[in-house]
């Protein structure tokens, strides 16, 4: 049984296979150069998927005919190229261009999980005893379509991020005249408000010491993203220490995420073959 539905992969296939590199049939590094016949793309990303979603070793996912050193080469080779940044950026555009981004109230946040293995994204976690942890810091517009992420140490304040995460903002064309961004108390100090300032964006940020229901706002989708990226195993908790690897696992479920939204809201609005008839793909 496929761990996504093929309404997901298949589009999302399609995307990335116009980013690889040509390849030749066979390794050209044979001397008789018609041996050791290379493994298809297309059965190392439905691997690379499986992992994503389950979160396994790529060992446990390797079946006959490739094994978890083929796929662990594609994948590296995959994530040194920003394969990943490629196609989540391709999957923004297209949900801009269909249903349209609404970027008049955007929210920021981070979420801690865990880097069992360490490596450059892993930083001891104030939530978890000093263990190993990766902070995720995202950017989602009103909806809670996620629009760029950062990936850092769990030790890192959320504050020093906000400034990486909100520069892609402007990369989404002409923004409204007024931009709110909603953060919670974690970014209550001065230099928030400098840099909101300084971007010309206005701030609605939850001040220290008042309990949160009470104050809520609008941060609500930037939380639902977070849970929906905590669905993927692979980034519930980290096992790789390349900072290339664990950023192309963070895209490829951004775009995942982006993906399922940009069918489930079109569903209504546009007809295609094969469009799903419920918000339960398949």
């Amino acid at each position: 049984m496929p761990v996504l539905p093929s309404s997901l992969t298949e589009p999302l296939w399609a995307q990335f296979a116009t980013l690889l590199p040509a390849r030749t049939e066979f390794d050209p590094t044979h001397p008789l150069g018609c041996h050791r016949r290379r493994v298809p793309d297309r059965v190392v990303f439905d691997l690379v998927l499986t992992a994503l979603v389950h979160g396994s070793g790529l060992e446990r996912i390797a079946v006959p005919g490739c094994s978890d050193r083929t796929i662990r080469r594609r994948l590296h080779a995959w994530a040194a190229a920003g394969i990943g940044q490629e196609v989540f950026a391709a999957t923004l555009a297209a949900y801009d261009t269909m249903i349209g981004l609404d970027l008049a109230d955007v929210s920021v946040d981070g979420s801690i999980t865990k880097a069992v293995g360490g490596g450059q994204c892993a930083g001891r976690s104030p939530v978890d005893r000093g263990k190993g942890g990766t902070k995720r810091s995202v950017l989602v517009d009103a909806a809670g379509i996620p629009l760029h992420v950062e990936v850092a140490g769990a030790n890192c304040h959320d504050s020093p991020l906000l400034a990486p995460t909100l520069a892609r903002l402007n990369a989404w064309g002409p923004l409204p005249t007024t931009v709110t961004v909603h953060l919670d108390a974690g970014y209550d100090s001065k230099n928030t408000r400098a840099l909101l300032a300084e971007l010309g964006l206005r701030g609605r940020i939850a001040v220290k010491g008042v309990k949160a229901p009470i104050q809520v706002g609008q941060r609500w989708p930037v939380e639902r993203t977070h849970a929906w990226l905590n669905g993927y195993g692979k980034l519930r908790r980290i096992t790789d220490r390349s900072r290339a690897v664990v950023e192309f696992y963070t895209h490829l479920a951004a775009a995942l995420t982006v993906l399922r939204r940009l069918i489930n809201e079109a569903r209504d609005r546009y007809r295609w073959p094969g469009r799903p008839t419920t918000r339960r793909l398949k």
